[in-house]
């Protein structure tokens, strides 16, 4: 996971959530990844998607186009619909 520039919080969270290399990151995609996050850690907030997705891109999360973080920030807000 170091390749992806990802925090040790997050690396371990995403192996416990079965992603354990940036190939199974990548493959997996961020929403994805975000979804098994939120249903194994409640707490999982939007800003974790972007990192997510901003590593998989290989840029900062500053870095997204607003249509990506549009994007991101729609999927999320159904995602914590759809776990309430």
């Amino acid at each position: 996971m170091k390749a992806l520039k990802l925090g040790k919080t997050i690396t371990r969270k995403l192996h416990s959530v079965g992603i354990r290399t940036a190939g199974e990151l990548i493959e997996t995609g961020s929403k994805e990844a975000a979804r098994r996050l939120k249903a194994e850690y409640p707490s999982t907030c939007v800003v974790i998607l972007y990192h997510l997705q901003a590593a998989i891109e290989g840029v900062e999360m500053k870095m997204l186009s607003p249509e990506t973080k549009a994007d991101l920030k729609q999927f999320f807000k159904q995602l914590q619909n759809d776990v309430r």
